[in-house]
């Protein structure tokens, strides 16, 4: 370079090192008026502060309530072949044979799996017919043998609902026996378990029907093997009582040092049992009883293949989404029919309503739980896509009859078999530890059987446009709650903020709306609902008069089974201010994200089977999205 240069070289790379400063000095200086935190706490931070963050960034999407061919119904209604490691193969994306002769696979496998196969003779059925001595050999194997020579088949599949309302003459299977199969489970779980890529949990169904009515429960375990099989499973056949229940599961930790909890589903067919005013031996309900199913029962299953149970349009008259996939005239047993005053005592929504009384009575809150979804499929085949629907049993799987027949003739008609549903779970990683964690801090939701994402958050100084921020989930987190949280105490003339935040399926519908669900207690001790649209797609405008807003429309095609995203929207979000809250009035909200209409499952087989069906089949469907809920207690 000529000497001539550097005076000039020299001076350019003071005025571009000048320039380099002024642009810092700018850049701080905007940083500073966006965030009103000084420089020098800014330099002593990380410079990379999502490593630092310990929240959640994922969401796991499962099944906790799917049986095999180890349930005695399950078997004695046509599941003879497909197994525990079949549900789990499938679930993970394998293609499998259903009992329709099809090929089936999922186009999306799941994340976690509980194979929640009912306690009550677990795995009997199919042993006793390949002789398998474990169960054989037992007294009730030897009664069934008896059964069998009498050419009485059908009472011996009968035992297993019998043997719970007359144990004396239906006996169970000995602890031995119950062990060894219930170690077969476990490890069968532990095989398949495959840590941040599929997880399976250990799980059974404990089977309660008093006089006919649901009190089932699925009971979920954190630990493998080693931990899982040094108790059996307690079942139906030992007690029928969830107090008895909740007890077992004590044991199991203190003697286990493991970790378990209890999923309750289908309040809609226990005829006013789920979320009683008494205990199941009439007793009115104490602070202990409170405490004990707060405790154990963190979640309820509220969406499944034997109908939705968020809200009733009785409980909910204002509510136009209430009326969903209600499954609402008898209990399980088909032995008594519904009346009007059951409803509130089988439902989510109004169940939480009631726990917000009880907390003032007792100081607890038995009914503080978080929403999730699951199938309750008993055909080992996890699905719950309207255009992938394999059905409850082997006889509802897809063919001509399965929207035309009633299940067996006796239970209830294929049409109304809803394809519900999915958990979803905001957890750290796919492990047992991480996903058992979210379920217990409640921080999961609920769909319908699409996988939209959804957050929700509670606070008191969310600022308008945080939902649109790129770090919106430091600040969420950071000062506030996410669903299934509680929110402090409000300060003087503080209102919650709540950020809702909602993407659509990639495979799915469009979305039409979020809405907030709020319940109360007033001060006078009556308990209050509300839903608000708080976001939605369009131009739309709520109806001065009615209050409601715009139907989204729709783009379905019934008899091609098809519809189009060319209405709604691909993604939802605001910061939403309750507009009526009072500090002294204890309270819960959660989040409803809808999509717009597609085609039915039942829609779906029309088209691929060429059925005209009858005008009372539902052929169109709006799919959904509950969150768990914030709490706010004065």
């Amino acid at each position: 370079m000529p000497p001539w240069l550097h005076p000039f070289l020299s001076l350019t790379r003071g005025l571009e090192c000048l320039m380099y400063k002024m642009k810092l000095n700018c850049c701080a200086w905007l940083v500073h008026a966006m965030v009103c935190v000084p420089l020098s706490a800014r330099a002593e931070q990380p410079y990379s502060l999502p490593a630092h963050q310990d929240y959640p960034a994922n969401v796991y999407w499962g099944d906790t309530h799917l049986h095999s061919r180890n349930s005695a119904d399950a078997y004695s209604l046509g599941n003879m072949n497909l197994t525990q490691a079949d549900a789990y193969r499938f679930a993970q994306g394998e293609r499998i044979t259903a009992h329709n002769g099809m090929q089936v696979k999922l186009r999306r496998p799941l994340d976690f799996l509980v194979v929640a196969d009912h306690a009550e003779y677990l795995g009997g059925y199919y042993r006793f017919n390949v002789g398998d001595p474990l169960v054989t050999n037992t007294e009730a194997g030897k009664q069934w043998a008896q059964f069998l020579a009498e050419g009485n088949p059908a009472r011996m599949m009968s035992t297993f609902t019998a043997s719970m309302s007359d144990p004396e003459n239906y006996p169970a299977f000995p602890v031995e026996a119950r062990l060894g199969i219930w170690r077969d489970v476990a490890q069968t779980a532990d095989e398949y378990n495959s840590p941040g890529r599929f997880t399976t949990l250990s799980g059974y169904e404990w089977t309660s029907m008093i006089s006919g009515n649901n009190l089932h429960r699925v009971v979920v375990y954190k630990d493998s093997a080693d931990k899982v099989a040094q108790l059996a499973p307690f079942s139906g056949q030992d007690s029928l009582d969830p107090r008895d229940l909740w007890s077992a599961l004590a044991r199991y930790e203190e003697a286990t040092g493991g970790e378990v909890l209890a999923i309750a589903h289908n309040g809609n067919l226990s005829n006013g049992m789920m979320f009683p005013d008494k205990t199941v031996d009439g007793e009115p309900i104490t602070a202990e009883y409170a405490q004990m199913r707060a405790r154990w029962e963190p979640l309820y299953e509220v969406t499944q293949v034997k109908g939705d149970g968020e809200a009733h349009p009785l409980l909910s008259p204002n509510d136009e989404f209430a009326d969903f996939e209600n499954w609402d005239w008898d209990n399980i047993g088909r032995t008594q029919a519904k009346e009007d005053w059951m409803l509130q005592h089988e439902y989510a929504r109004s169940a939480l309503k009631l726990g917000l009384d009880y907390e003032q009575a007792l100081g607890v809150n038995p009914f503080k739980f978080g929403m999730i979804g699951s199938t309750d499929g008993h055909n080992s085949i996890s699905t719950a896509q309207e255009d992938n629907f394999f059905g409850k049993f082997p006889e509802s799987e897809p063919r001509i009859e399965r929207t035309q027949n009633s299940m067996a003739g006796v239970l209830w008609q294929n049409w109304r078999i809803v394809a519900s549903g999915y958990a979803a779970v905001w957890a750290r990683e796919n492990t047992r530890e991480s996903i058992f964690d979210a379920m217990k801090r409640r921080e999961v939701y609920a769909t319908t059987g699409s996988r939209i994402t959804v957050r929700f958050f509670g606070g008191w100084t969310y600022a308008d446009n945080v939902v649109h921020l790129p770090n919106y989930l430091d600040l969420a987190y950071n000062d506030g709650v996410p669903m299934g949280g509680e929110l402090g105490g409000a300060g003087k003339d503080q209102a919650p903020r709540f950020i809702v935040s909602a993407m659509k399926d990639p495979d799915g519908a469009n979305l039409d709306r979020i809405q907030i669900v709020k319940g109360w207690r007033e001060q006078d001790g009556k308990l209050q609902e509300k839903v608000y649209d708080v976001v939605w797609s369009g131009d739309r405008q709520i109806d001065r008069k009615t209050g409601k807003l715009t139907p989204v429309g729709s783009t379905v095609d019934v008899k091609r089974a098809s519809f189009d995203n060319t209405i709604g929207a691909a993604e939802l979000g605001v910061v939403w201010k309750d507009p009526e809250f009072n500090s002294q009035q204890g309270a819960f909200y959660y989040a409803r994200v809808i999509e717009i209409p597609r085609p039915r499952w039942t829609a779906y087989d029309a088209a691929f089977f060429d059925l005209s069906l009858a005008d009372e089949v539902p052929m169109v469907i709006q799919d959904r999205a509950y969150t768990s809920p914030i709490w706010y207690t004065p």
